[in-house]
């Protein structure tokens, strides 16, 4: 699992264009609300602005978590985007590092390999995290 952050980093990584995409739509939500809502506003907000931009989006989605190939529970994901990035939205004021080691674990359990955490705070915050199936 790695965390994008360098600008070499950047150039070439796993889904880039549509994390790039869902990232611009962010900014427009955020910049269109702002701060101080509660996340479920955010939510309803990025998955209107996702569908109007073309993207297939769930909502809410139960996803099955598995320990060494056996169902162990299940956690509901914030959206699904494509039926390949995970996001996990956030309005707090900071996030910290039990909101990042939430989007890494959804990301071990499942098969999703690429993960977006978006915090809608005082000033708008993205983590970006892939971890790819050769690691699960």
């Amino acid at each position: 699992m790695y965390f994008i952050d360098s600008e070499e980093a950047k150039q070439d990584y796993l889904h880039k264009e549509l994390t790039e995409s869902v990232i611009r739509v962010f900014y427009e939500v955020y910049n269109t609300l702002g701060y101080g809502f509660i996340e479920n506003v955010y939510q309803n907000s990025m998955y209107f602005a996702l569908q109007d931009a073309g993207f297939e989006c769930e909502v809410q989605k139960d996803i099955d978590v598995f320990y060494k190939n056996k169902k162990v529970g299940s956690y509901r994901a914030d959206i699904i985007v494509d039926d390949t990035l995970l996001l996990e939205l956030k309005a707090v004021s900071e996030l910290n590092e039990s909101h990042k080691r939430q989007l890494s674990n959804y990301l071990k359990a499942t098969k999703f390999e690429v993960g977006l955490l978006l915090n809608f705070g005082e000033r708008p915050q993205i983590r970006r995290w892939i971890y790819t199936n050769d690691n699960k």
